[in-house]
């Protein structure tokens, strides 16, 4: 009788362990798919329907009239024309450059590989201001001298054209391509290539039947990160292109919202060709899935072997040579242009020691109050999002991978979206929804901007937090509460300190972008909410060349120590 009511008792406790682990699990999954509703959801949908619905009612003649503008098609038509050629030749150079480091004897690899990187963690923005201010035709440094030296009345070189924005982007795109093929090929199991050389094909041969192809994944997935990015770009365009009107979706949206002045139907006007960005966008994203699932090799096998690198002999030194003069184009020229120009007394003065001032930089860090508020506004929001979308990110991750509820598809497409479709979308989508229309006005203050990076990064953290809970067993959990635990003490206690490594990747993924973020914020700050990227663009755009340059230089290295701090929190947590 008395073990029958012990194992009654202990039935007992296990279904109020089972009950209360039910119970947080309903908690968590309606409690991700809440948040995810009002940061996601809401701002999509305000966006189709005040683009087809009028008080309403439909109405399509808003799209219809969007549609058939001649100044939307052309800048539709410069979008792609651009997005093409950036993906074109961002994904040859990245090829080439992988190659060349992945699988040749080619020397100084580490320094390459990391200098190759460094357009990587800069603003795209950053490189269109430099390279206006050394080639634009009027101003430009570069011109003005080789035209007093040649005689020249014209300027030799436009970088305000549409080639100088495709220059620009695959500038600072290529790595996109760079770091997945590299990757690739330093893995690439060696037996298919080793096979073609004994049966007698030349390098060449190798190279384009063999080499290329089996790498095509990693290619693929790099070229549509650039083209997805390109075509959602705001920076470069807008300050290389407005000069000479030049538009692309991204800034005609700009255009449309700022000619407005906030107005209601300007807002409309954005949303509706907004729309028309996403379709193009999602047609690339179709394209991307079609071209990845059919490309899919299997070319890591379980092997200790690696690759032989391939003898480059007298061609050794001049690919060296290109790959030093490469760098010194797309990775020197423009930063040291950016820091000359933050110390000139006044832009246009001639490079110079004489000419040569550190007040700049103590006007702009010191003296200019809107510089000191956007640094602060930068922090706030750039810490506060990666706080938030790291613990979110964790929890919509975990229902996704542990919970498992219905519509867990549903509830990852929705975590992903926002990084899927351009930021300037997503920032109208939060001016139509947190802007008065339902009862929560949050217009021209930080929250709004902060709800627009939750929603932008939620995807970085959500990432990252998925493949680490897919390397933690269920057993571990059932574990701790078979000992006592609760469900919420076994996911304290157990699960979060084992993935607690990628919270901090994830922190971190979120932190950096959003210190030198400009698509997303440049629509939603208001007088006193300005970011970093914004108060930079703003300069630039005010004429105030030498201090755009000098707070771009203050960013630039904040961004590099933050990227060392990085780099060591996360190499000394690997070593644990």
């Amino acid at each position: 009788m008395s073990l029958f009511r012990a194992a009654s008792h202990q039935n007992s406790d296990l279904s109020k362990l089972d009950g209360k682990k039910i119970s947080l699990d309903n908690t968590l999954t309606i409690l991700s798919f809440v948040i995810l509703i009002i940061v996601v959801v809401i701002p999509m949908t305000m966006i189709v329907y005040n683009t087809f619905f009028f008080k309403g009612k439909l109405d399509t003649r808003l799209f219809n009239e969007i549609i058939a503008n001649p100044e939307n098609i052309s800048a539709m038509r410069n979008t792609i024309i651009v997005a093409f050629w950036v993906t074109l030749f961002g994904t040859i150079i990245g090829v080439f450059f992988a190659w060349l480091l992945g699988r040749s004897d080619i020397p100084l690899k580490g320094m390459m590989r990391s200098m190759f990187t460094i357009p990587y963690m800069f603003p795209p923005f950053f490189g269109a201001m430099a390279w206006d201010l050394l080639l634009s035709p009027r101003g430009g440094y570069f011109n003005k001298w080789f035209m007093n030296l040649t005689g020249m009345k014209t300027a030799p070189i436009n970088i305000n054209s549409l080639g100088g924005i495709i220059f620009v982007e695959t500038s600072y795109y290529f790595p996109f391509v760079f770091m997945q093929v590299v990757s690739a090929l330093e893995r690439m199991d060696p037996t298919l290539e080793e096979s073609a050389r004994i049966a007698g094909a030349g390098q060449g041969y190798v190279i384009r039947k063999i080499t290329l192809p089996l790498v095509r994944p990693a290619i693929s997935a790099g070229a549509f990160l650039i083209l997805i990015s390109s075509l959602s770009h705001f920076g470069v365009p807008s300050i290389l292109g407005f000069s000479q009107n030049i538009f692309t979706l991204p800034t005609k949206i700009y255009q449309l919202i700022s000619r407005a002045s906030g107005e209601f139907q300007g807002i409309r006007e954005g949303a509706a060709l907004s729309v028309l960005l996403v379709i193009v966008v999602m047609l690339a994203l179709i394209l991307q899935k079609i071209v990845l699932k059919s490309g899919r090799y299997d070319i890591i096998k379980g092997k200790s072997m690696r690759p032989m690198l391939i003898k480059l002999r007298k061609a050794k030194y001049p690919l060296l040579i290109l790959s030093f003069a490469s760098l010194f184009v797309i990775v020197v020229v423009p930063l040291v242009m950016i820091f000359l120009v933050g110390l000139l007394k006044a832009y246009g003065l001639s490079l110079t020691p004489n000419n040569f001032t550190f007040n700049n930089y103590k006007n702009v860090l010191f003296e200019s109050k809107m510089v000191k508020d956007s640094i602060f506004n930068s922090l706030f929001l750039s810490i506060s999002a990666g706080l938030i979308c790291m613990f979110l990110g964790v929890m919509v991750a975990y229902v996704i991978n542990k919970i498992k509820p219905y519509g867990k598809g549903l509830l990852e497409i929705i975590s992903v979206l926002p990084y899927s479709i351009p930021g300037m979308v997503l920032a109208i989508g939060v001016i139509l929804a947190w802007s008065g229309a339902f009862g929560i006005n949050l217009y021209n203050t930080i929250w709004i901007i902060l709800i627009a990076y939750i929603a932008r990064y939620l995807a970085f953290s959500m990432k990252s937090a998925s493949a680490s809970l897919q390397q933690v067993h269920y057993s571990l959990e059932e574990a701790a509460r078979s000992c006592g635990a609760s469900h919420m003490q076994s996911l304290t206690d157990v699960t979060v300190p084992l993935i607690r490594p990628a919270m901090v990747s994830g922190f971190f993924l979120i932190f950096l972008p959003a210190m030198r973020e400009l698509t997303t914020s440049v629509l939603l700050y208001g007088p006193f909410t300005r970011t970093l990227g914004v108060a930079i663009y703003s300069l630039k755009t005010d004429g105030n060349l030498v201090q755009a340059s000098a707070l771009a230089s203050f960013t630039i290295l904040l961004i590099i120590v933050c990227n060392a701090l990085v780099r060591f929190i996360t190499k000394d947590r690997k070593g644990v």
